[in-house]
């Protein structure tokens, strides 16, 4: 499955997500832009998934009409080391990724 990373999310958890081809918004070249055409940007390069921490983006936009998943971390801070443990639930999340969807994973 292709998952996007969000830009405020450690390139370094990247790996940890096996299985999965995982690049981030930076590798892509979309720093910067607004999650309306992130996320048009990303499914139309064929992403299936967003994976963020951003939790505004629910309210920002109408994700049932995104043509990918949203996966939303939920962490106490971004740090990989707050992250990780939220990996083997991901990894569940995603098989049940649809479109249109969003994943809330963490507290």
């Amino acid at each position: 499955m292709r998952i996007l990373l969000d830009e405020q999310l450690p390139r370094q958890l990247a790996p940890h997500l096996q299985g999965h081809n995982v690049q981030t918004v930076q590798q892509q070249g979309w720093a910067g832009l607004k999650n309306g055409e992130l996320l048009k940007q990303a499914a139309q390069a064929g992403f299936a998934v967003f994976l963020t921490s951003d939790q505004n983006i629910a309210f920002q936009q109408n994700l049932k009409k995104a043509e990918l998943c949203v996966v939303l971390l939920v962490a106490p801070t971004n740090k990989l080391e707050d992250l990780l443990p939220l990996v083997p639930s991901v990894l569940v999340a995603l098989k049940d990724c649809t479109t249109g969807r969003l994943i809330r994973i963490g507290d």
